[in-house]
């Protein structure tokens, strides 16, 4: 049994060893041409702002739209009615 224990922790040294050198080599690979991170780093920026502003919006159209089949309940009728109302009335913007 203690002839185990000395193999694992050889084992496991080296997996861990492998590993560790797995990541510097990435992480000097990767961050070696700086200017292409901070490129890559800025688009993705705007790409995930804008599919923010596009989810939300079709979120919040959604939800408007499903609200306005219950138009009947007490409570969610009149929320919805005003909503479609201030909707349709908003005229166009003018520059």
């Amino acid at each position: 049994m203690t002839a185990k224990k000395p193999l694992q922790k050889i084992k496991g040294d080296q997996a861990q060893a492998a590993t560790r050198g797995f990541l510097e080599d990435l992480f000097d690979d990767y961050y070696a041409q700086r200017y292409k991170v901070y490129r890559m780093n800025f688009f993705r920026g705007i790409v995930f702002g804008l599919g923010s502003v596009i989810g939300g919006t079709l979120m919040v159209a959604l939800l408007i739209w499903l609200l306005s089949f219950f138009n009947e309940i007490p409570f969610v009728g009149p929320f919805t009615h005003t909503i479609q109302n201030s909707i349709q009335k908003t005229p166009p913007k003018q520059n």
